[in-house]
Formats: structure tokens, C-alpha cells, sequence
């Protein structure tokens, strides 16, 4: 077992999609970053990475089949080593979380369990989009509740709006992975298109960041480089829905959560996080040429 196949394994280009759910949950109910939020996120990246684990495990007949190159399958690394680590990576997860207080640790509890949901019994059935959808927009209100004081009612209805914005995003991306190995699905990737359209415009409308010029302007940024990074691909899986176009498709739609955080961020005024957020993008851009994000 090397550390190339836990990369592999972990599907570590993604992890940078990741701390940008904490931070635009704790932007949306008007907290500056604190002690909480890394906790938040740091429970986040470990429950991730607990799913990317977990679910190399239970695809591990599949993958020999479809993706006989995958660390489990190549018998680099072993099913047994995958679920301990899926394992130790979502106790890890929930201590993290029980940290950050008891909302915090409730919602890390129902996100645990949504993963494990999803990989083990609902990713081939048709609940399994909206299951990895639920999952994100848990992600978000992690880091919206990590705080043991509890978020003012329009506060937290501006938390549920984001997350229901990163949840129609991961819905669209999740229906359109199901098609990267065989390919042939122009459907998908033309709903996901529409969603991301949809996304972006919902996004920039009427805000607290939305009525001083400068911020605005950032936030139009913002907004344009989430639209640009996903939708392009999505286009051309669209008018050619062969299984490498797909894959790609999938690829830049999970990059393309972090310009989308970055968005939710300034949009709730925390232009500074949003700012922040972008610089994770060459990152994880230029790690998915070495490690695939799918």
C-alpha cells in the first residue's frame, strides 16, 4: 500500500472542494471564521474522505469490472484496509464535530449517516442524486451551526437558502456521474447546464453583498467564474456524451464548488472568505492532473 493509492483512494484533488462548505455556512448566518468553523471543517474533510473510502469498498465488485485500475481492485489496497479507514475516518469526523458543540455534532451525526446511506444502499437506486445532494447541503449547515450560540431566524433561513443552492449543484453534477463510465447521456449534462444557469442567477440576485458596488462586483465575479468552470464541459458532454468528455464534465463540475462557495460567501457579505476560497482553485486544478477528482 503506497501513498499514491491512499491519494488515489481518498481522492485527495477533491478535498479542496471541501473546507469551503464550513465556510460559506458560517458566512451565511454572519459569523466570522473562529475556532468552531475549523473544527466544522475539519470534521468535514474527515466524513469526505470517510465517503471516498467507503465507497471504492462497496463498488470494489464494479470497479473490477469497470475500473479494474482502481487502488482496490489493483490490489493495492486491500477492501479491509478501505472500510477500517472509512471507519476510523467517520468517528474521527463526529469527534471533530462534537467540539464545535451539540448542533454542530447533530448535524455531523445525520451527514455521517447520509454518507454511509448513500454508499452502501442508495448510489445505484434513484435516490442516490438526491442523497449526495442532502449530503452537501448538510456539509454547509455544519459549519453554519458550529457555534454554541444559535443563529438568528433570518439568519438561518439565509443558511438554508446556500445550502440548498450547493445541494441543486451537487444533484446535477451526482445525475451526471452516473453516465462517466458507459457514457451516452445527453439528457444530464443539458439538465445539469440548466441547473448551473439557474445556480448563477440565484446566486447573484438580491443579497447584503448586493447593495454596495464594490462587493457586488466581486460577487458578479464570483458568480461568472462558477458558471464558467462548470458549464463549458457540461456542454461538450452534451453535444458528445462519449465517457471521457462525462468524466471531464464531473471533474470540472466538483472544482467548480469551490468559485460557487466563494460566491455563497460573498453573497452573505464575507467578501474577504470569498476571496480566500479562490485560492484553493489552481490547487485543486492542478492536483486532479496527477490524481482524478471521480
Amino acid at each position: 500500500m503506497t501513498a499514491g493509492a491512499w491519494a488515489e483512494l481518498l481522492r485527495v484533488s477533491a478535498l479542496f472542494t471541501v473546507p469551503g462548505d464550513a465556510l460559506a455556512g458560517a458566512a451565511a448566518v454572519g459569523r466570522r471564521p473562529d475556532r468552531s468553523t475549523a473544527l466544522a471543517a475539519c470534521a468535514s474533510l474527515c466524513l469526505y474522505e470517510a465517503g471516498m473510502a467507503l465507497n471504492d469498498w462497496a463498488d470494489r465488485d464494479e470497479d473490477a469490472v469497470d475500473r479494474p485500475h482502481r487502488p482496490i481492485p489493483s490490489g493495492r489496497i486491500t477492501p479491509r484496509a478501505a472500510l477500517t479507514a472509512a471507519g476510523a475516518l467517520t468517528a474521527a469526523g463526529l469527534a471533530l464535530a462534537a467540539r464545535a458543540g451539540r448542533p454542530a455534532f447533530t448535524v455531523a451525526t445525520g451527514l455521517a449517516a447520509t454518507v454511509w446511506a448513500y454508499d452502501l444502499r442508495l448510489k445505484h437506486t434513484p435516490a442516490g442524486p438526491a442523497a449526495m445532494a442532502a449530503a452537501r447541503g448538510l456539509d454547509l449547515l455544519l459549519g453554519a451551526t458550529a457555534t454554541r450560540t444559535a443563529p438568528a431566524p433570518r439568519a438561518a433561513r439565509a443558511a438554508l437558502t446556500a445550502a440548498a443552492l450547493l445541494s441543486t449543484h451537487t444533484y446535477a453534477v451526482t445525475a451526471v456521474s452516473r453516465h462517466e463510465t458507459q457514457g451516452g447521456s445527453t439528457t444530464a449534462p443539458l439538465a445539469a447546464l440548466a441547473a448551473v444557469a439557474g445556480i448563477g442567477g440565484a446566486v447573484v440576485r438580491e443579497g447584503p453583498a448586493s447593495r454596495r458596488a464594490p462587493a457586488r462586483i466581486l460577487l458578479t465575479a464570483l458568480t461568472g467564474a462558477y458558471v464558467r468552470t462548470a458549464a463549458r464541459p457540461l456542454a461538450h458532454a452534451a453535444l458528445n456524451p462519449s465517457p471521457p468528455l462525462t468524466q471531464r464534465a464531473v471533474g470540472s463540475g466538483i472544482r467548480s464548488m469551490i468559485p460557487l462557495q466563494a460566491a455563497l460567501a460573498a453573497r452573505a457579505g464575507a467578501t474577504g472568505t470569498g476571496l480566500a476560497l479562490m485560492g484553493l482553485v489552481p490547487l485543486a486544478r492542478a492536483l486532479s492532473r496527477k490524481v482524478s477528482p471521480t
